[in-house]
């Protein structure tokens, strides 16, 4: 799992790692942003990091993971200060720029809270670069419905995964606030709360992002064989 760097148009390096199959080409790629730095959220948040442990070697997936500008984690500390969800737009700017310059193929933008707030703000204009969108616990509070409507018609696939037990934004009030983007799937983590916290829920979104990134794989393992 290469450590890796970002560089943002307005002159920040921001740390990540792009975690890749031992042996086989990777079928997509997942391209994770995470949740609220004030909050406690950086590239290693546990369904991220255990995304960047399992996916690549059971589901053929590569993952690329960064902490947002003025985010530290044990990778290091990327330069710059929170942007309130606004700044970091240059961030996925940039994470879409190592995309491209290494030849990852088929990206997901998969967001967790505040990194879905990020994507439903600044992704709409690269719908012709993605090749979907998972959202994990959209709160939609920096989200406006203006910017909502601008995925009403997109041609990719756009999932949210929302906890039964959210603490901002449950499943039925899910439906509701996505109103503006119809076309978005809604799908309802059972006995999930906002974090995921137990195995039975991570392994539930790992799941999930599996069968939309590599169908093929119709189930994923949960263990590795021996």
């Amino acid at each position: 799992r290469p450590e890796i760097t970002l560089q943002t148009s307005d002159g920040l390096t921001l740390v990540g790692e792009l975690s890749l199959p031992l042996t086989e080409t990777p079928v997509a790629t997942a391209v994770f942003f995470h949740p609220l730095p004030t909050a406690g959220g950086f590239m290693d948040s546990h369904v991220i990091r255990k995304a960047a442990w399992r996916l690549p070697a059971l589901a053929q997936v590569a993952v690329l993971r960064f902490n947002f500008r003025g985010v530290s984690s044990p990778r290091g500390t990327s330069e710059g200060q929170f942007g309130h969800g606004d700044d970091e737009r240059l961030d996925l700017e940039a994470a879409l720029a190592f995309v491209r310059s290494e030849g990852l193929p088929h990206p997901w933008l998969i967001g967790w809270s505040f990194g879905t707030e990020v994507i439903l703000k600044h992704a709409s204009n690269y719908v012709g670069e993605i090749a979907g969108v998972i959202l994990l616990s959209p709160p939609l509070h920096r989200t406006t419905d203006d910017e909502l409507s601008r995925w009403a018609h997109v041609s990719i696939p756009v999932v949210a995964l929302v906890p039964e037990f959210d603490d901002y934004l449950k499943p039925a009030e899910a439906t509701e606030r996505f109103s503006p983007a119809p076309t978005v799937e809604i799908v309802a983590g059972e006995g999930a709360k906002h974090l995921w916290v137990g195995e039975r829920y991570t392994y539930f979104v790992l799941n999930e992002i599996t069968k939309r990134l590599n169908p093929a794989v119709s189930r994923l393992s949960e263990s590795w064989p021996a």
